[in-house]
């Protein structure tokens, strides 16, 4: 996020507000984009992929809770309130993190006493069928998030996890892929009729840019660390796989954009959808060769 400000805001010349979006959207991650290869190659259940799962996961919800602090900010970095920044920023982490242990705890009450006891009556019945029930819990979850001030995305996120635990559900994920591949199509299609084509030029001058910050800021940011749990193949691996945008990234240039062309300009979006594109496509290559060449063991040792 920082090199991503830095070179948005000095390099590339853009607006403080935009710059900021820009260094949020690029702290998040697309956890579904590597893990599908990893899960095809068999190593996802590996030391240095359960890591990957991790580190991916506190990505997004840090980048969540780094767009709540930053829209609670920008009516005074608009000028639209007097108030100053400090206690703003102050009183919003505090809200947030009073949400975040409601949420946090709702949802683990629910995944230790409930889950495993509905579930297993609802397996015992001819219908309906017990997907539909997971399915209809994990909508109310993302509801409770949204309504929180979270992400619909990181609601859905625990929603998952809050079945995770229970192999009964886990078995039933074979179910869950047809309802998957339906909506999946429903967020790139909002995500296109937001870019606006005649922007093209411009912003693929910024997306080349920022795409460099894009792939160094996680295979540097996110690998070097990793060297603390893992060998430096494995930190390599973790790194690559950290740096698809998606999701989560224009979920923050989307609630940007909706403040208006001075927050997130038209350009400045088709940028970011050009970097979730470059590197949704290209990232998946490049982790398939590197399992390739480095196979996962069991063995968090094994990958030195």
């Amino acid at each position: 996020g920082g090199p991503g400000y830095l070179v948005a805001r000095h390099l590339l010349d853009l607006a403080l507000i935009p710059s900021l979006f820009v260094a949020i959207a690029l702290t998040a991650t697309s956890i579904a984009v590597s893990v599908a290869v990893w899960r095809e190659a068999g190593v996802l259940n590996t030391a240095d992929g359960e890591l990957l799962l991790d580190v991916a996961e506190m990505d997004d919800v840090s980048g969540v809770a780094l767009l709540a602090l930053l829209l609670a900010v920008v009516p005074v970095l608009t000028g639209s309130q007097n108030d100053s920044v400090v206690p703003v920023l102050a009183a919003t982490t505090g809200i947030f993190l009073l949400k975040a242990v409601f949420f946090g705890g709702l949802c683990l009450v629910f995944a230790r006493y409930a889950e495993r006891p509905l579930t297993a009556f609802l397996t015992r019945q001819a219908r309906p069928h017990p997907i539909l029930f997971v399915v209809g819990v994990g909508i109310v979850i993302a509801a409770l998030a949204g309504q929180l001030g979270f992400s619909l995305a990181i609601g859905a996120l625990f929603a998952g996890m809050v079945f995770s635990r229970d192999p009964e559900v886990v078995r039933l994920n074979t179910s869950f892929g047809p309802i998957h591949d339906f909506f999946v199509p429903f967020f790139f299609i909002g995500v296109g009729l937001n870019f606006d084509p005649g922007t093209l030029a411009s912003a693929s001058v910024l997306a080349g840019v920022l795409l460099v910050v894009a792939v160094l800021g996680k295979v540097i940011g996110a690998g070097a660390p990793a060297l603390l749990a893992t060998g430096w193949t494995g930190a390599t691996l973790i790194g690559v796989s950290m740096v698809p945008r998606a999701e989560i990234a224009m979920v923050v240039m989307h609630e940007g954009r909706k403040l208006g062309a001075d927050v997130v300009p038209p350009e400045v979006y088709g940028a970011m959808v050009i970097i979730s594109a470059a590197t949704c496509l290209v990232s998946p290559l490049v982790i398939a060769w590197l399992l390739r060449r480095w196979p996962q063991g069991s063995d968090r040792n094994c990958s030195v």
